[in-house]
């Protein structure tokens, strides 16, 4: 029996805005490790239209893994390795080194911890010239950029009061401590930002 794929309308629409940001700032080849894959729809997509690259999608929660392998299995890609258990708290991470690093709506919808993790972590792995590629919504100057997303933050905090939209100045006091740079915001579809950090070092 097939095993069905895991979908998430969100993740198919943004997948092809998030696509063009992603020609411009990733490198031309070298290995791509995404974290907190999900589904598998935005790796499997990115590494069909970005050939040159090797992917490497990772999550914590083991079906999550067995659906990135079923979608794998149905788009027949040679360059995405098998998915691995990556939970960003713990160290030492199981990737050694990559290229560039995407985390895409993940920040909002986990604990303040995860984010000081991610970049804490990532300046082991990201290669001297890497970038670190961040996608979601995010509060600025701590207000919200629209009212939908107000509504979407007070939603988050009342499912788990450790989740929320954040600051964009905290997460880049964060991404600064541990030696990146914030090289540029773009404004995408639906109030959220794609954020790319530059390793500094």
């Amino acid at each position: 029996m097939t095993q069905e794929l895991l979908h998430s309308p969100a993740t198919e629409r943004n997948k092809k805005p998030i696509l063009e940001v992603l020609r411009h700032v990733l490198p031309s080849a070298g290995l791509v490790l995404e974290v907190a894959s999900g589904t598998g729809q935005h790796i499997v997509h990115f590494a069909s239209e970005l050939p040159k690259l090797v992917w490497q999608p990772t999550d914590p929660d083991e079906g999550s893994r067995a659906a990135i392998v079923a979608r794998l299995r149905a788009a027949n890609l040679e360059n995405v390795k098998e998915p691995i258990s990556l939970d960003v708290l713990y160290t030492p991470w199981p990737v050694d080194r990559s290229d560039a690093i995407l985390c895409i709506n993940m920040i909002h919808i986990s604990p303040w911890a995860v984010t000081e993790a991610l970049f804490a972590n990532a300046k082991h792995v990201l290669s001297s010239t890497g970038v670190l590629y961040l996608y979601g919504p995010y509060r600025q100057s701590g207000r919200h950029t629209e009212a939908s997303n107000e509504s979407f933050d007070t939603s988050l905090r009342s499912r788990n009061s450790e989740w929320g939209v954040r600051n964009l100045e905290d997460v880049t006091r964060i991404a600064e401590a541990q030696g990146f740079v914030l090289e540029t915001t773009m404004d995408m579809p639906a109030n959220n930002l794609s954020v790319i950090f530059r390793n500094a070092l």
